[in-house]
């Protein structure tokens, strides 16, 4: 094998490793926000977590973030604005990324 096959290899294992650690993140922060609109529900227990569940099945719809806004914020209504969800939504992904990392 050439330094440039062992130099492809290596870019191919980065991008793979990335995305995954890109998608588990976006998962994590999904069930993170659903946990955080539960609450604002009056949900707890099982049934938060059960929600939060649904907020990450939410993420297949489409391509993008918007399919997830579109869930939490039609479920909550009143209870939260385009501004507060969507700054909820970033906050939560970086912490969602640092749970990750913490984990591996």
């Amino acid at each position: 094998m050439t330094t440039f096959d062992d130099r492809e290899n290596a870019f191919e294992n980065k991008f793979a490793h990335d995305e995954e650690m890109q998608f588990r993140a976006k998962a994590r922060r999904n069930k993170l926000l659903g946990l955080w609109a539960a609450g604002l529900i009056g949900k707890t227990g099982d049934a938060a977590a059960a929600y939060a569940g649904e907020v990450v099945a939410s993420d297949f719809e489409e391509a993008g973030d918007e399919d997830v806004y579109r869930k939490v914020a039609g479920d909550l209504g009143a209870l939260a604005d385009d501004r507060t969800i969507r700054t909820r939504m970033a906050e939560l992904m970086v912490e969602a990324k640092r749970q990750i990392m913490k984990e591996t």
